[in-house]
């Protein structure tokens, strides 16, 4: 049998990386199987409906390297992949339950439902329309045919009849054997009188429609395992395996990482901005490979200490075996340090042929864009730290204090005038440092002391690529302006 999975997403906004994660899965799982993954758009609740949305999805699927075999945008066999657009579909099967007696109309107002939940929470209970007490309402199984039939020119609803006195037993990869008696369910609604489905029923007769055979989504969903067996063996149809993914929880404390941590704690929640205001891990720097490398350890281990992975390996390694039961906690760094194990394992070409590094650098000229990517490669997490790591390049930074105090009672005007003297000197970069590591030598100052002082008059603090090549970047003509400019400061303070 061919393996079929399908991400579910509901258009509502952005897509959350705890969605991003369940749709990796989804595709790993395919393609470790040669099977195919599918976008299917749970669109059928149109008042939380945000235009935009599925578009983003798409757009975040693509840029992850997830792209669809089937769905709205790609087509196929088993379409429409939206939910709207299957009203025919559920409607033809809603019928089915009725004729074979495993789903019955209610007409209940709401506000007699209402008065029953507020009964039932005097009794310190939970309201529930079932079994136990559906003969009392109005509905199809208490009127005759002809006052049904009469009630149906009005709002009514159509529930699943379920049986008292029964266990439901159903099955999860993750978290094996899920028991659930039926007389702790109540009698869930499948349409509404809209002719839309609710989630449960929708969701039922797409899966087997399009021969989903694993359904994997989130442990939110896991409540409603045991109602969706019974939809299934009410119209007779195989159950499919299942598979339900453990949440991600906030950086710290507890609960489901949310838009307001990442906003509180300045990081992205969403594969891409949404908006003006809400950037993403693109907008952020992030390479697609991190941000799926990183999403892929969130729940999942290969069983080894590997932690760095392309796309392909991904594919090849993933297992359900692998999948954790208990929730993974966010950690914006780690995100960050996988990110940047992706960046060290490319080459200079490749970080260059990205749209987001040519933007970066547009400001600076053109022949020195690799040798400015190899100057900062080591030093980035992500792409935007490219901007920040070259920021001495146009101006050089308030000289730190602390580094002056430090060298400045150790002759540094002798060290600089020394630098300018050799670097006047030689023209091969090579030949400068190994000139001026000679001379520290024979001279007993300290490399250290060298290094801190000629970076001070480069850069202005400690920090940064090797000074030697960020010379060379600078050019000689640029980096004698600035050990003239520390020189003079250096006479200045000294007067002061």
């Amino acid at each position: 049998m061919n393996t079929r999975v399908r991400f579910a997403p509901s258009p509502t906004g952005p897509l959350h990386i705890g969605g991003l994660r369940t749709a990796l899965f989804n595709y790993l799982y395919a393609k470790k199987k040669a099977g195919t993954f599918i976008l299917r758009i749970e669109d059928t609740d149109q008042n939380r409906y945000v235009e935009g949305s599925e578009n983003y999805i798409q757009e975040a699927l693509e840029w992850c390297g997830m792209d669809p075999d089937e769905g709205p945008k790609n087509g196929g066999a088993f379409g429409p992949y939206r939910q709207s657009e299957r009203k025919d579909i559920y409607a033809k099967h809603i019928q089915d339950l009725l004729r074979n007696g495993a789903a019955y109309y209610a007409f209940d107002s709401a506000e007699r439902l209402n008065k029953e939940r507020k009964e039932a929470e005097k009794k310190g209970e939970t309201f529930k329309y079932g079994h136990q007490n559906r003969l009392r309402f109005k509905n199809s199984l208490t009127l005759t045919e002809e006052e049904t039939a009469k009630a149906l020119e009005d709002d009514f609803v159509i529930r699943l009849k379920i049986e008292s006195d029964q266990t439901v037993i159903v099955e999860d990869i993750i978290r094996g054997v899920v028991r659930v008696k039926t007389d702790t369910l109540d009698d869930k609604i499948l349409m509404k009188s809209d002719g839309l489905p609710t989630y449960h029923f929708a969701n039922v007769v797409d899966d087997h429609l399009m021969k989903i055979t694993c359904v994997i989504r989130g442990e939110e969903w896991l409540p409603s395992l045991p109602m969706h067996k019974l939809i299934y063996t009410a119209f007779g149809w195989e159950t499919p395996e299942f598979m339900h993914l453990p949440l991600i929880l906030k950086t710290v404390g507890k609960g489901k990482l949310s838009k307001r941590d990442g906003d509180r704690d300045g990081y992205p929640v969403f594969p891409l901005k949404w908006g003006k205001e809400t950037q993403g891990f693109k907008e952020m720097g992030f390479l697609p490979i991190g941000m799926v490398n990183y999403l892929a350890l969130l729940g999942w281990n290969e069983g080894t200490e590997k932690e760095v992975y392309s796309l392909k390996e991904l594919e090849k390694a993933f297992s359900t075996k692998g999948v954790q039961k208990g929730s993974a906690r966010f950690d914006y760094e780690k995100a960050k340090w996988v990110n940047q194990q992706q960046l060290q394992n490319m080459s200079i070409e490749e970080i260059y042929s990205l749209s987001r590094t040519k933007e970066i650098l547009s400001p600076f000229e053109k022949n020195k864009h690799l040798s400015l990517i190899k100057l900062v490669k080591k030093r980035l997490n992500t792409l935007n730290d490219i901007k920040g790591e070259l920021a001495f390049i146009k101006s050089i930074h308030p000289y730190d204090k602390k580094v002056i105090d430090k060298v400045e009672d150790k002759n540094p005007k002798t060290i600089l005038e020394q630098i300018k003297k050799t670097l006047i000197k030689y023209d091969e970069d090579d030949l400068f440092k190994e000139q001026m590591m000679s001379w520290s030598k024979k001279n007993g100052v300290s490399i250290g002391l060298l290094m801190q002082t000629f970076r001070l008059a480069l850069v202005g603090k400690l920090t940064g690529p090797d000074i030697f090549e960020v010379c060379s970047v600078l050019g000689k003509e640029v980096s004698l302006k600035r050990i003239n400019d520390l020189i003079e400061h250096l006479n200045f303070k000294q007067i002061l």
